[in-house]
């Protein structure tokens, strides 16, 4: 597998995102709260004057929201024709994963399985490859 992967931790957990559908990450400096809208949606942001859907990545799992300071950094991707801020602990890295996804194993819940691809090796320790679209998509998704 040559997929570079960006590192990166959600709500604790290390997780990885495809770097090649990675644009940037940046700081969030002011998000703008968007009514009638899902919780995971924390709202809009510019960057480089252009609008992006703020994801809240924590609240999109199911989990609890997480603390993410004054600033807080998010990876913006791009799915259908629209650019969305996923809400970052941090970034790390980015890496070449050492062999293909595996299955995740027990002890993350169906929260983190809805929307992990697999598991994969980082050198490091292993870390939850995320599904970009079933993150955006939120946590209802569940109940469709």
């Amino acid at each position: 597998m040559t997929d570079l992967l960006l590192l990166c931790t959600i709500a604790g957990q290390r997780a990885a995102l495809p770097a090649l559908r990675v644009q940037s990450v940046v700081e969030v400096s002011s998000i703008t709260p968007i009514p009638g809208t899902p919780p995971f949606v924390a709202g809009l942001t510019a960057l480089r004057s252009q609008a992006l859907t703020v994801i809240d990545s924590a609240l999109a799992i199911g989990l609890p929201a997480a603390p993410h300071g004054a600033n807080p950094r998010a990876a913006v991707v791009e799915t259908g024709g629209y650019l969305y801020a996923l809400l970052l602990d941090g970034a790390e890295d980015v890496c070449e994963p050492l062999g293909p996804p595996m299955p995740v194993t027990g002890g993350f819940g169906e929260t983190w399985r809805r929307v992990a691809r697999g598991m994969v090796e980082t050198g490091d320790e292993p870390a939850l490859l995320l599904d970009i679209e079933a993150l955006i998509a939120g946590p209802q998704s569940v109940a469709a």
